[in-house]
């Protein structure tokens, strides 16, 4: 039996052939640091065979065996471990990079635009990064698409509002002409038409400003408690003229007596808004109801309907979009009666409405198509 100063020298020759073969190692992993993973994992695995081998033979010719076992004993180490390290790479290795190069077909397909599913390969890593990277491809292209959808809509938007400014500043420049040249046949009429269309424009723009304003996030509310009857009374008053061109009645139903912290200057631009709409869309002698209603006692929800045809289902959730608009004419004065702008009434709506913590929405009823405003019962979360 082996005596405590064999096993220490033991001990000690296993240790010092494997911190020099461990070098030896880290030296060569410095030297082939650009190669590439399956390179530095053959010579990791030879590193630690071959220190298994020369500790195990050091060992043998300290024990005083004869030379011909030692040679015996280090054939058959060495072929075994050979043997070994040719079946690692040629099961792991080869595997490996097969791993490897679908990893990177697959990225280089998303730098493409492509959307790639997982790839399993048999190595849980491998198999993790590429389910994410299959879920990246999809966001990506998800993100892709939102960003033609909103490039498209923002190309619209701008032909849309090109036109809308445009054809009031024509005619004005057509009747300023002819008031100089002497030609009109009314030139007291074509002054009140100028100074309508001139009111038509700077709303307009007072629109694209709010809008900015909104969707930049730089528009600074002033909540304060406020009598809903009030607001909606200024509103009501705005679109009366617009309301009686076209024979409209407005109702109000459930409005009076209620309180409700908001901004008054820019909800009662939002309920303008709602109103203006359907005006817009309600058959003549029809009657536009407001109506108000509590849900839980956290939320108001401020109704607009009328008994216009609406839009289709498809539509709904589109109609709060910056330059949406119902009418394929796009003509900026439908009936002559309650101007289209250019389609930003809506999106204003919408932009006020989050800024006070609330949503719109759309739908049909039985009551009519209804155009609801959700705000928040309590201060605003967005407040201050």
């Amino acid at each position: 039996m082996l005596g405590l100063p064999q096993l220490l020298q033991i001990g000690a020759t296993t240790l010092a052939a494997t911190a020099v073969v461990t070098a030896l190692t880290v030296l060569a992993l410095r030297l082939g640091r650009r190669r590439g993973a399956g390179a530095r994992a053959a010579i990791v695995l030879t590193g630690a065979l071959l220190s298994v081998i020369v500790s195990t033979i050091a060992v043998a010719t300290e024990m005083y065996l004869a030379a011909h076992d030692v040679v015996v004993l280090a054939w058959v180490i060495g072929v075994s471990a050979m043997l070994s390290m040719a079946a690692t790479w040629i099961v792991t290795g080869r595997t490996a990079r097969a791993s490897v190069a679908a990893l990177i077909d697959d990225t280089r397909r998303v730098g493409a635009g492509d959307v790639v599913g997982p790839t399993a390969t048999g190595w849980r890593e491998f198999d993790d990064v590429s389910a994410q990277l299959a879920e990246s491809s999809r966001r990506l292209a998800e993100a892709r698409a939102q960003i033609a959808e909103l490039d498209a809509a923002r190309r619209q938007f701008f032909a849309w509002i090109s036109h809308d400014l445009r054809t009031p500043l024509a005619g004005m420049g057509a009747m300023a002409e002819a008031l100089e040249a002497g030609t009109a046949p009314d030139p007291d009429a074509y002054v009140r038409v100028i100074r309508s269309k001139v009111h038509t424009v700077n709303q307009m723009v007072g629109d694209l400003f709010e809008l900015s304003k909104l969707q930049t996030g730089t528009l600074e509310l002033h909540p304060e408690p406020v009598v809903l009857l009030d607001l909606v009374s200024d509103a009501v008053a705005d679109v009366q003229p617009i309301a009686a061109a076209r024979r409209v009645a407005i109702a109000q139903d459930g409005i009076d007596g209620r309180v409700i912290w908001a901004d008054p200057r820019e909800l009662t631009r939002a309920i303008g808004n709602l109103l203006a709409n359907s005006l817009r869309h309600a058959p003549g002698d029809s009657t536009v109801l407001i109506r108000a209603d509590t849900v839980d006692d956290a939320q108001l929800v401020l109704s607009v309907i009328d008994q216009g045809p609406g839009v289709a289902a498809e539509n709904l959730g589109r109609m709060f979009d910056v330059g949406w608009r119902a009418d394929a004419a796009r003509s900026s004065d439908p009936d002559g009666g309650a101007p289209a702008g250019a389609g930003l009434g809506l999106a204003i709506v919408r932009g006020i409405a989050e800024a006070h913590g609330g949503t719109v929405q759309a739908r049909r009823t039985d009551a009519g198509f209804q155009l609801d405003l959700l705000l928040p019962t309590d201060r605003s979360p967005r407040e201050g």
